[in-house]
């Protein structure tokens, strides 16, 4: 590690201390620090904001990537990351350097005055900073844990909004209703400001448009004002700029087919492009997103596995994700045997995630994620599994996973990683050591 590197890890671990809790909702904190800062939220370039349960990420790595193509200078906003904390903070294209970060940090460390403020709301503050300092044509801003009392949602006025599919999740904090669920996200609706609508469950649907007709929000939704479908091998978008006929999205899986539809939703926004500029498919088909069923082809954990065979990652961990990934196995991955190794938070319901797994995989290998205090034990993991109808297994990693798989002899196999951010972010981390390094794109 060096030197400038170790600096922001010495004060972002610094700055964990400044709260008993990881997750506090409230807004007063971080306006605080903001008035403290001279409001730099007050002055950032045009902003699209993201919320959402599934598909918030990779709704803007279309965007940011059609942008880019279209010549547009981009910054964008998105968490948690994966190997390193800079990988929530792009400026134009590029993640924001060690000396930029740390300089941020501290300025809004010396801020705060060490009253109590959460870790995510006072990294938000800096992301501020960057942005609010370098001239770009476009924020992308995605929301962390709801949307009402999200530190993100600061910004008085977002060129557009958007919401991704709702499904439930952190209901520790949201609740246990879609509805209220919904009614969270819905608060990063604004007055007048246009809102992109993914196609939701009926009650998220009716608590998310009731909240921007009491705003007289502008929907713009799936479904009754735009749609998109995979036809004959190319996407078909169909919304207020007409009928374009596209080629399908760089990303993996049927469900990225919508998460592009509403990018694409949200880009008919920017009158200066059109949605048939050939910009427009050179960003759907060269968009990358990593740890959202990712192929990993080298490194050392790929090479562990027998010749023909496929190794995948995905980070997703609520039940709508474990949907998600039952789906596209049963659509896509029938031609040899799955197995999956999978680890988790102990604040997720490991049993609703694997649930739908449990009739397309051949074997399931629980694991702890490495460094996390909030891990649940290897143990706990597979006994959900073994609840969710899987021959499940304990394991001490993905590596001895890994070679216990191989071990079973089946020839060709796919295995997939999954069940948090967390875990793909050391398993990123630890196979990179023979792929060149992690880079997010």
């Amino acid at each position: 590690m060096t030197a400038d590197c170790s600096r922001s890890d010495v004060i972002l671990d610094r700055l964990t201390g400044l709260h008993p809790k990881l997750i506090d909702l409230s807004l007063g904190r971080v306006e605080r620090l903001l008035e403290n800062l001279d409001h730099p939220e007050d002055y950032l370039p045009p902003t699209i904001h993201v919320a959402g349960t599934n598909g918030k990420g990779s709704v803007l790595a279309y965007l940011r990537a059609m942008l880019e193509a279209a010549g547009n200078r981009v910054h964008v906003y998105t968490s948690p990351h994966l190997v390193r904390f800079h990988e929530r903070i792009r400026l134009n294209g590029k993640l924001i350097s060690e000396h930029d970060l740390a300089v941020h940090l501290e300025e809004c460390e010396a801020a705060n005055g060490g009253e109590p403020i959460t870790f995510f709301e006072i990294t938000t503050a800096a992301a501020y900073l960057a942005f609010a300092r370098n001239p770009a044509d476009v924020l992308l801003l995605e929301a962390g844990l709801g949307g009402r009392l999200d530190a993100t949602n600061v910004i008085k006025k977002p060129k557009t909004t958007i919401i991704t599919p709702i499904s439930m999740d952190h209901r520790q904090f949201l609740g246990d209703e879609l509805a209220g669920i919904a009614w969270e996200k819905a608060g990063i609706i604004k007055p007048g400001v246009p809102l992109v609508l993914a196609a939701q469950k009926r009650e998220a649907d009716a608590a998310i448009r009731a909240r921007a007709e009491e705003l007289r929000a502008p929907v713009y939704g799936e479904g009754s004002d735009w749609k998109v479908r995979d036809e004959e091998g190319q996407l078909v978008f169909e919304g207020a700029t007409g009928r374009h006929v596209l080629p399908l999205p760089n990303l993996t899986g049927k469900h990225q087919i919508g998460n592009a539809g509403t990018a694409l939703a949200a880009f008919e926004r920017f009158p200066s492009v059109r949605l048939d500029d050939p910009t427009v498919a050179r960003g759907l088909t060269t968009t990358e997103w990593p740890a959202r069923l990712q192929r990993l082809t080298d490194g050392p954990l790929a090479a562990m596995l027998s010749d023909g065979s496929e190794l995948w990652l995905d980070g997703g961990h609520n039940p709508a994700a474990g949907a998600m990934l039952a789906e596209h196995a049963r659509a896509a991955w029938t031609d040899r045997p799955l197995h999956i190794i999978g680890g988790m938070m102990n604040s997720k319901d490991a049993l609703d995630f694997l649930l739908p797994l449990g009739a397309v995989a051949s074997s399931f290998w629980g694991v702890v994620i490495p460094g996390e205090k909030n891990s649940l034990s290897a143990t706990n993991v597979a006994d959900a599994a073994r609840r969710a109808g899987l021959d499940a297994h304990a394991t001490a990693d993905v590596t001895a996973a890994l070679a216990e798989i191989r071990a079973l002899g089946d020839g060709p196999i796919r295995v997939l990683i999954c069940g948090s951010l967390y875990l793909a972010g050391t398993v990123l981390a630890s196979n990179a050591e023979a792929a060149g390094g992690f880079e997010a794109p």
